[in-house]
């Protein structure tokens, strides 16, 4: 995350390194470490190869590889600046702006950029403003940056959990609700799917932003569909057979099917909702 006396970000410098846990790691420059995969991926706003090679003497580890890179690369390409999806407009942190939602992107997911989590904002702009649907509880599976969570708390959603495995996902979508002053509304929980299932049960909006192979493990479950309404993405044109296969076709409703850049979004509802009766 920015801390001072950066404002912005311009350059990464990346170190993964097989190393399980990390220590605390007092440097002015770090930007945050994920910790994935019995892995350790370190963050800097400069480089830290003297840093790094000594972590890796004192604790036995390897680099396993680094990068040097712009902040507009990791970003998918996309020079970081104020968009504007569904009735939101969303500014970077940095931006002297009167948005809507101001966020710090970090390095983790879920900035707006990708065209998964532009789609899902939008689809949930959409249908938490929907007076007929009275949306007042949602799940956040994947939340990143934690703008998806935001922006339903912004248009009154009033409980909301939002979920991800990586604990600087976690300290960014933190700080985000505080930016926006939503925190009060918004439990940001570090929690690994894998292996503790969400419960949807009572819930009115899953949105689910995640990888392939997790979304096929989940849709697997049948307790998994016992929240009234999903917003499903994080997987492409190609990976949509599987995924079809895995889900229950018989107690779901597609409400909408569509594709952005090759990626895949759907709204689905299980047949038994409430926003289907009457």
């Amino acid at each position: 995350m920015l801390q001072s006396p950066y404002t912005r970000y311009q350059r990464l410098f990346v170190y993964h390194l097989d190393l399980p846990t990390i220590p605390n790691l007092d440097d002015p420059d770090l930007i945050g470490v994920w910790i994935e995969d019995n892995t350790a991926v370190l963050f800097f706003h400069r480089n830290k190869d003297a840093l790094v090679a000594e972590l890796c003497r004192q604790y036995a580890c390897t680099l396993i590889y680094q990068a040097d890179l712009d902040y507009e690369e990791w970003e998918v390409g996309h020079e970081i600046g104020s968009f504007t999806a569904g009735s939101f407009r969303v500014a970077p942190i940095w931006e002297k702006s009167d948005a809507d939602i101001i966020l710090d992107p970090s390095v983790v997911f879920g900035s707006g950029f990708h065209p998964t989590t532009r789609c899902c904002l939008e689809l949930v702009d959409k249908y938490v403003r929907a007076p007929e649907l009275a949306i007042n509880s949602m799940l956040d599976l994947g939340c990143g940056t934690g703008l998806l969570s935001i922006a339903a708390a912004k248009h009154g959603v009033k409980r909301i959990t939002a979920i991800d495995n990586n604990p600087l996902a976690c300290r960014v979508a933190e700080t985000n609700c505080r930016y926006n002053k939503v925190q009060k509304k918004i439990s940001v929980e570090e929690q690994d799917l894998r292996n503790r299932p969400p419960r949807t049960a009572g819930v009115d909006l899953v949105v689910a932003n995640l990888y392939r192979g997790l979304l096929e493990e989940l849709f697997s479950r049948p307790d998994f569909w016992q929240a009234n309404l999903y917003i499903l993405s994080g997987f492409l044109k190609s990976m949509e057979p599987p995924l079809l296969a895995a889900l229950p076709a018989d107690k779901l409703r597609f409400l909408e099917r569509t594709r952005k850049d090759q990626w895949c979004i759907w709204v689905v509802a299980p047949r038994e909702s409430v926003f289907l009766q009457g």
